[in-house]
């Protein structure tokens, strides 16, 4: 402990607590709305278990790792539990995490942040450190809240994270004029897609992209396997007039679609509705869908992570709203052509008003290029 009362942290700490975030990836898919944690439990330098969040009402991580010990024929009174975030101490859909590492004996807790949800918010570390068991908090928690960016972005800023999916060619351009756009990129983009798509809490398109290509938004298949869970991503579309048809594809596919609109006529609301669709009106004071209201609403579902993947028009409308977070530019070698359609649909007036978000990574994703660019933290 340093003299500001800070934790020192060893290398075998850190290289625990890595191990507990590569776990945590194992419930990224199903986990929503609740985050996806890891944990590991260690006892003299040997893992005895391990595990992450399981679907919504199912265990934690921290009751997951105490299992698999058991499994293992391992006792874990004495041992030290890695986890990426501080242990839940209230009564939810499950018992809390704390009171299981309290019973199984644990002698010390790493989490590498606090809770800020407000129904923990530092009382699983209280409740742990009543039982006489040492915590130590913040050991890599920039990585944590890299892993956990959407439920923090839910929690602390009362909005899912949200990022712009755009696939474009060499020189700019997502759809001929004519509105062609299948397939831009290769395969392998598009199987890099459903993994996104399979991480994310919410899809969002347009009305005009329903039109145009008739969608599903659903997830198929990630890493070359059928996706079998039944968790799919809430389908959202921003139609002010109630534009799209009854017949879409996605309206009869699996998991829910939410329409929202704006000025819409009644009697078209009601069609959607029929068809399966639920409508929401978020009206701005344009006759717009109102898109901070929107993002606002989809918090209150329990929404951690939102993806947009339509046209040019709904793209610029999210970046000059100053809500989007991070784009991922997934670019083709081709070339398209003056009177194809741009990415985006915005204008400057001044070059000092350009959008400039931050390389965070680049990688080839078979013959094309993607790109992770964030405008946030």
């Amino acid at each position: 402990m340093t003299a500001d009362g800070q934790a020192i942290f060893s290398a075998e700490d850190y290289a625990w607590m890595a191990r507990a975030l590569s776990v945590a990836e194992g419930g990224r898919r199903i986990s929503s709305p609740n985050p996806s944690v890891g944990c590991v439990v260690v006892k003299g330098g040997r893992l005895m278990g391990q595990g992450h969040s399981q679907e919504a009402g199912e265990a934690h991580a921290e009751v997951m790792a105490l299992r698999d010990a058991v499994s293992r024929g391992e006792s874990c009174r004495g041992a030290t539990a890695y986890v990426t975030l501080e242990p839940c101490s209230h009564f939810g859909r499950t018992p809390p995490c704390a009171n299981a590492l309290i019973e199984a004996g644990i002698a010390r807790v790493v989490a590498a942040m606090i809770d800020p949800h407000g129904k923990v918010a530092g009382k699983g570390v209280q409740m742990l450190r009543d039982a006489g068991i040492q915590v130590d908090v913040g050991l890599m928690q920039a990585e944590a809240r890299e892993s956990l960016r959407g439920f923090l972005s839910r929690i602390e800023r009362s909005r899912p994270w949200l990022r712009l999916k755009i696939a474009a060619s060499l020189d700019g351009k997502v759809a001929l004029a004519n509105g062609e756009s299948q397939w831009i990129t290769g395969p392998a983009a598009r199987a890099d897609v459903q993994r996104l798509r399979a991480r994310s809490c919410a899809m969002i398109t347009g009305s005009g992209t329903v039109l145009m290509d008739d969608p599903l938004l659903t997830v198929r298949e990630v890493d070359g396997q059928p996706w079998t869970h039944p968790r799919q991503p809430l389908r959202v579309v921003l139609d002010s007039r109630a534009q799209m048809p009854p017949t879409a594809k996605m309206l009869s596919a699996p998991g829910a679609t939410l329409v929202i609109v704006a000025n819409a006529p009644a009697a078209h609301c009601k069609v959607l509705e029929s068809a399966g669709a639920e409508v929401l009106a978020l009206p701005d004071a344009q006759g717009r869908v109102d898109l901070p209201s929107l993002l606002g609403a989809l918090a209150q579902r329990g929404i951690n992570e939102a993806t947009v993947e339509s046209g040019a028009r709904l793209n610029g409308a999210w970046l000059a709203s100053g809500l989007v977070d991070e784009i991922i530019l997934y670019q083709a070698p081709v070339l398209l052509g003056n009177a194809a359609q741009g990415l985006a649909e915005f204008s400057l007036e001044r070059l000092a008003d350009k959008f400039a978000p931050r390389v965070i990574d680049v990688r080839q994703v078979g013959a094309d290029m993607r790109y992770t660019l964030r405008f946030t933290n």
